[in-house]
């Protein structure tokens, strides 16, 4: 179960990498970041987006209660939907 759980969640992290990735972008040439500066400033974007948009929606779940299957759909939902949202900006 624990398997499942990880296996889940590092997809999820990797979608909302792959989402996060043109505003990272965007952020770095605005910034004029070249080679590994541009590199490393990506990698940390990414990463922090990815952060919290998985906790506020854990929080979330929290807040309503849920818990099991309820609260993983909940959370994957919500993961999606925030990476939806910076990219339809």
């Amino acid at each position: 179960m624990r398997t499942l759980i990880a296996s889940v969640t590092l997809a999820l992290l990797s979608n909302l990498a792959h989402a996060g990735n043109a505003a990272c972008e965007a952020k770095a040439a605005e910034k004029k970041l070249a080679g590994a500066a541009k590199n490393s400033f990506i990698k940390k974007c990414e990463k922090d987006a990815a952060g919290s948009a998985s906790a506020a929606c854990l929080n979330k779940a929290a807040e309503k209660k849920l818990a099991g299957a309820a609260k993983n759909s909940f959370v994957k939902k919500c993961e999606k939907d925030a990476a939806a949202a910076p990219a339809a900006q």
